[in-house]
């Protein structure tokens, strides 16, 4: 596991992609990912690939959403964006609705265990609970 953190990093040439972006300044953007060689000419025994990008308003601020489209070309992207981006949208929103169950279940008990909160050993019958010096 330290030899991950010190691993030096490189990139691989094999996997090598040419990014464009492409938006309508409304809704979001769909980045082209077109694979190349090491000489940066097109690789045709790799496919292209669509990501999509969107945002959706939360108490907390903007959240981005990245998904990828299932598409051959650009247009079949910007036409399968609204349906790609509803899908991650719903995901997005059930993995924090999930965070929120998760952070309200989780219960926090004080370092020293819990105040006693009555009864006659919390002092109830001793003086109606005012301060008492020793």
């Amino acid at each position: 596991m330290a030899d991950d953190r010190n691993a030096e990093a490189h990139m691989d040439v094999d996997a090598l992609y040419q990014e464009e972006t492409f938006t309508d300044r409304r809704v979001g953007a769909i980045r082209r990912l077109t694979p190349v060689q090491s000489d940066g000419s097109r690789d045709p025994a790799r496919p292209l690939l669509f990501l999509g990008q969107a945002e959706i308003m939360t108490n907390m601020g903007p959240v981005p959403i990245n998904f990828e489209i299932e598409a051959t070309d650009l247009g079949t992207a910007v036409a399968g964006f609204g349906p790609a981006a509803q899908v991650a949208i719903e995901r997005t929103v059930q993995q924090i609705q999930e965070m929120r169950r998760q952070q309200a279940s989780q219960l926090v008990v004080p370092q020293g265990g819990m105040p006693n909160l009555g009864g006659p050993a919390a002092g109830l019958g001793r003086g109606g609970g005012k301060i008492q010096l020793p």
